[in-house]
């Protein structure tokens, strides 16, 4: 009977002696708490549901699968402050008791995204995950993890696409659902970051497109920029391209030095750094005062996770995003960047 109690009691989200190892918040401060730096939204409903409705920016881990803690330890380093919910409160009070007994600071939604609803607060059916920021205006800028090398990002109502490919292995990105881009970058001919079809469905008359020189003279057409190129797009809008390369013996010829680009965006103050493809080069150097960084990590075509550590210390970026990595075990990385004052966020690209 006393095991069937602590276990109920677990159930609700307390502890044997009727404490709990989280806080509650009501819709209002819940909804103030996810506008704070650094706050991780997390949803532990089924995929399903998360599906048909989930608030903007939360990231998905069920939390009725055996490896639940597992996910989230490998996803969200335990220095940050977990914001989470799920249908009715129940299941996310449960899901904060087991992560606050591994160290997380966690907040519970009560009512969860019933109760956010019933106060009519907004829910998405956005398929792709979706981080946002604030840039140094107040303006908004949304990251949506759409696969591998491919982002979107929307600010200040313009659409701009980073490598837009459509389709990629079994992975496909519908790009007929979304909105003609304003702007598009491309590193470099690869066939997981140039595809000729995604840029004309993407593209208007007044698009910018923006690439190296090998895709302009395979495109056809567009804005050529070489490492060390500066641009002004619009008033609160630079890029500036930088070098993306291998140094490994044996690997120089996936992506040579001097012909593809990186990219650093600065929008509105918020300065983003989309690596592209390469490695840890001695070029990071320079690259400073980053809040946002995309770094691959999948050899041999691009870094190690021993690389990847290596380089996010180097640029020393707010937020750390890797992507490109394909099959590559990254679940020690935010761990171990924990130190650094980097908070990594492991999306879907794979």
């Amino acid at each position: 009977m006393k095991k069937f109690i602590t276990c109920l009691l677990s159930t609700l989200g307390l502890t044997a002696c009727g404490q709990q190892n989280f806080e509650n918040a009501d819709v209002k401060a819940f909804s103030e708490l996810i506008e704070e730096p650094g706050v991780v939204l997390l949803d532990v409903r089924t995929p399903s549901e998360f599906a048909e409705g989930h608030l903007e920016g939360a990231i998905n881990i069920d939390q009725g699968e055996s490896d639940f803690v597992e996910k989230v330890k490998a996803a969200i380093a335990t220095d940050k402050k977990i914001a989470v919910y799920c249908r009715s409160g129940r299941r996310s009070a449960n899901a904060a008791n087991k992560l606050a007994a591994e160290g997380y600071q966690c907040v519970n939604l009560k009512g969860g995204i019933l109760g956010w609803k019933e106060d009519n607060k907004p829910v998405t059916t956005e398929t792709y995950e979706v981080d946002v920021f604030k840039t140094k205006s107040g303006k908004t800028l949304k990251f949506h993890a759409l696969m591998h090398a491919c982002i979107r990002i929307e600010y200040d109502g313009k659409e701009i696409e980073i490598d837009p490919v459509a389709k990629l292995g079994n992975r496909t990105v519908d790009y007929t659902q979304m909105p003609k881009a304003d702007i598009i970058f491309v590193t470099h001919e690869h066939g997981d970051h140039y595809d000729a079809e995604t840029l004309k469905l993407l593209s208007s008359e007044n698009t910018q497109l923006i690439l190296n020189q090998r895709c302009a003279d395979m495109y056809g057409s567009g804005k050529v920029m070489v490492n060390g190129d500066q641009l002004t797009l619009a008033d609160d809008f630079a890029v500036e391209a930088v070098p993306a390369y291998n140094i490994t013996e044996g690997h120089l010829q996936f992506h040579p030095k001097g012909r593809d680009n990186g990219y650093i965006l600065t929008i509105d103050g918020l300065r983003i750094y989309i690596a592209g493809d390469t490695e840890d080069i001695p070029e990071m150097e320079n690259i400073k005062d980053i809040d946002i960084a995309f770094l691959p990590c999948n050899q041999p075509y691009t870094m190690t996770t021993d690389q990847l550590m290596k380089a996010a210390k180097v640029v020393k970026p707010k937020v750390l995003f890797p992507y490109h990595y394909g099959q590559t075990d990254l679940s020690g990385v935010p761990a171990q960047l924990q130190d650094e004052g980097i908070d990594v966020r492991i999306r879907h690209y794979e």
